[in-house]
């Protein structure tokens, strides 16, 4: 009886052990964690690149027009598979993240994510969700991202075409011409933005339109300056009028 218990505690501790050092090291995909055949093939890096994208450069001009994208449009937030993980980041500091499901504190966005592919694998939207990184090539994702992090290779005709087919195509699925004058807007503001530039030329600018508006250091620099001014003004004004009237 004891050495049928040694068998099994020595079979068992190379597996134990094995788990133990993948967690610490965020090294187990997501199969080893949840004991199924998941499998995902898509970029989380470039999938948050592409959603910055439609976040800053798409979605003002859509709440200007108060249009609802369609949820088979390929832009629509249903459709990105690791939207829900996304939201549920809560961002402190630059060296302080924290999971928003279980609280757990991280020194960088990077080891949340690994966190987020070993214990929250179930929040993936792996029946409806596609992968966003897919539409990169559509939304000029390298254009947002770290410039460490991309490749910079030479423009491919056919993967170019092929790309500008893909933007056209979001264009025509997510903003119908015959759906609504506000649909037919964004439709040709869509193919201004994103398609033109979908070129081996270099010729046309990307985003031309612009995006979210953010607020520069410089002007605020000069807004806290102005506040600081602004009594100093009426001092001075006060005390030349007070030197006049008694003149």
């Amino acid at each position: 009886m004891l050495a049928a218990i040694l068998i099994f505690a020595l079979a068992s501790f190379p597996q134990a052990f094995s788990q133990e050092v993948g967690e610490i090291g965020g090294e187990r995909s997501i199969e080893a964690e949840s004991g199924h055949e998941l499998q995902v093939h898509c970029s989380r890096e470039r999938s948050r690149a592409a959603w910055k994208v439609i976040d800053e450069y798409l979605m003002p001009f859509v709440e200007q027009e108060r249009y609802q994208i369609p949820s088979k449009c390929r832009l629509h937030p249903s459709n990105d598979l690791f939207r829900d993980q996304e939201q549920h980041k809560i961002n402190y500091d630059f060296n302080q993240w924290q999971c928003g499901y279980c609280k757990k504190s991280f020194r960088a966005e990077k080891y949340l994510d690994q966190h987020f592919d070993n214990r929250h694998f179930d929040r993936l939207n792996v029946t409806d969700g596609k992968c966003l990184a897919d539409l990169c090539g559509a939304l000029h994702c390298d254009h947002v991202m770290d410039s460490r992090s991309v490749k910079k290779t030479r423009c491919n005709l056919a993967a170019t075409a092929k790309n500008r087919h893909l933007c056209e195509s979001l264009a025509d699925r997510c903003f119908p011409l015959n759906l609504s004058p506000s649909a037919a807007r964004l439709h040709e503001l869509f193919l201004r933005q994103f398609c033109d530039a979908v070129t081996c030329s270099g010729k046309k600018k990307i985003f031309p339109k612009g995006g979210k508006k953010s607020v520069s250091v410089f002007y605020l620099a000069i807004s806290i300056l102005s506040l600081m001014l602004l009594p100093l003004f009426y001092l001075i004004v006060y005390l030349h009028q007070r030197y006049l009237l008694f003149s």
